[in-house]
């Protein structure tokens, strides 16, 4: 995700982390080129392409910017429910560190905050194939990581050790049912957010609505030089360029925000939400000697 301050009206026009022109500039260079080709003939052979009225296209623009805007729209709601499931994920380790204050057994404690760290770094390797692995692993012991291993969904396997310690202090008499059951209200919280995730993950929008505007947007891009090579003569390259780049953008940050988990620039920063939970549960344990807190490079946090 990129965090940086407002730029300046000279800094907005050279700004190029973060934006989407160079995943659009092929296909901006190819709308530019073809729109070379197609005044370059209008000029010197005026009776091989014919002339075409420019409303029409002005019209379907439009449209096309509307329909746009609803799949832009889509998108950003996921991404933002992204967010909102991963900052309950974040409140609820808050409220296991106060919860399980009730434990007097400082052993059985630090196990259940250790697991929680082990979930939160987990689910981004859940989430984010590739990322790096050691980050859940190092806060799970032999047994753990063997039963992790076995199983297909590691994140859940995390929760049910937690639960399986749980039922281990009540039986032993280290905790009450009333505690008890408010632990497990929280674990469910994290088993909601896991879920949540992964219906986001797994769902995403039809593939068939997606496609539809994919290919009208490279249609309207690529036939709009001949509705108006007639009327803006060598300036059609330069206004089919503005035009590609609007819509071949918003069409690619579309496709960023549908996979709010990615590693591009504007996706969530999972990675950085989970070392953030881990720093908060090693300080209530009682570590100082903590590692800072995650911070932007080169403007983007992930």
């Amino acid at each position: 995700m990129i965090i940086r301050g407002r730029p300046t009206l000279l800094q907005l026009f050279f700004i190029l982390r973060g934006s989407v022109v160079l995943r659009v500039f092929p296909q901006i260079l190819v709308t530019v080129a073809l729109s070379a080709a197609v005044v370059w003939l209008h000029e010197t052979r005026p009776g091989l392409l014919p002339v075409f009225n420019s409303a029409p296209f002005a019209l379907f623009g439009i449209a096309l910017s509307i329909f746009l805007g609803f799949r832009n729209n889509a998108c950003y709601d996921r991404w933002w429910e992204a967010r909102r499931h991963w900052g309950e994920l974040l409140a609820a380790s808050r409220d296991l560190d106060r919860q399980t204050l009730i434990i007097a057994d400082e052993v059985v404690r630090k196990r259940l905050l250790t697991l929680a760290m082990a979930f939160a770094q987990s689910m981004v390797l859940h989430l984010r194939p590739g990322a790096d692995e050691e980050k859940a692993l190092r806060w799970l012991t032999a047994s753990d990581r063997d039963a992790c291993a076995a199983s297909r969904n590691r994140p859940h396997t995390i929760l049910r050790l937690m639960s399986a310690d749980l039922a281990a202090a009540q039986r032993g008499g280290l905790l009450g049912e009333v505690p008890h059951q408010t632990l497990e209200r929280t674990i469910a919280i994290l088993e909601m957010v896991l879920a949540s995730c992964e219906r986001l993950r797994s769902t995403p929008i039809p593939f068939g609505y997606t496609l539809l505007l994919h290919r009208t947007a490279y249609l309207f891009c690529f036939l709009l030089p001949f509705g108006f090579a007639n009327l803006l003569d060598w300036a059609t390259p330069l206004a089919t360029a503005l035009v590609a780049y609007t819509f071949f953008g918003l069409d690619e940050l579309g496709d960023q925000l549908e996979e709010p988990f990615g590693t591009r620039d504007n996706d969530l920063p999972i990675g950085a939400l989970a070392d953030q939970i881990e720093l908060g549960l090693r300080e209530a344990l009682g570590e100082t000697d903590l590692p800072p807190a995650p911070a932007p490079v080169n403007y983007v946090l992930m």
